[in-house]
């Protein structure tokens, strides 16, 4: 979808980089980024630092740069096209559980149509545009860093630091720390999660996996709404 975006836009002066967060870094993300043949810069974050630098708690989310290096947007969720995922058909052999999760999938805000078409006006008027924000809003809207969740960013990074040590159950101690001190951090979820071996389930290690948590916040809250 990106890929498709950076054709109709980058000959309009839009540049887009893409970042994939993952601890497993290029041996689990090369795949991925071979398969969608990027044109564009296609970045790998293996230390988390992007998210950490800009407060991201979820993916996908568009963050707004201009030519001065100025960010006009923080943080929100980007979707430049509706996802594939939301039109899937439930397989005839489903089980319970998968049946389960492709329901709530498609019960996700994901709002494509609006976030491309401020994108296009912002690549069409610039500054002008309606879209782009006063820094004062910009700050307004960005995340600000309780010490819980400050507390969590560091038990994340040395979830991570134990992890590449094969440290493994001292690592998910931390991850398990972060997980409780910022729940709503997406970000550090799914990775603790990716990050266990095929014989443990995210439940039994921390308490919550993807559709257990979905469903307590109701998937319409998995991404908040843009406020354009």
């Amino acid at each position: 979808m990106w890929q498709a975006l950076y054709d109709e836009l980058r000959p309009r002066g839009l540049e887009i980089v893409t970042v994939a967060l993952d601890t497993g870094g290029a041996e689990i993300v090369r795949p991925w980024i071979e398969a969608a043949k990027p044109e564009h810069p296609s970045l790998i974050d293996q230390a988390h630092v992007v998210d950490e630098l800009f407060g991201i708690v979820n993916v996908p989310s568009g963050v707004w740069i201009d030519e001065k290096g100025t960010i006009v947007r923080p943080p929100e969720t980007a979707y430049p096209a509706r996802p594939d995922y939301q039109d899937r058909e439930i397989p005839p052999h489903a089980s319970p559980r998968e049946v389960a999760q492709i329901t709530e999938v498609k019960k996700l805000r994901t709002e494509a149509e609006t976030y491309l078409f401020a994108l296009r006006d912002w690549v069409e008027h610039g500054a002008r545009s309606r879209f782009v924000l006063a820094p004062e809003e910009v700050l307004r809207r960005s995340r600000p860093r309780p010490a819980e969740e400050a507390r969590a960013a560091a038990h994340f990074e040395l979830g991570q630091h134990l992890h590449r040590l094969d440290l493994r159950e001292q690592a998910v101690h931390h991850f398990r720390e972060a997980y409780r001190l910022q729940p709503d951090n997406w970000t550090y979820k799914r990775q603790a999660w990716n990050l266990l071996p095929p014989d443990q389930h995210p439940l039994d290690v921390y308490g919550g996996d993807w559709l257990t948590d979905v469903r307590k916040i109701g998937a319409e809250n998995y991404y908040p709404p843009l406020e354009m």
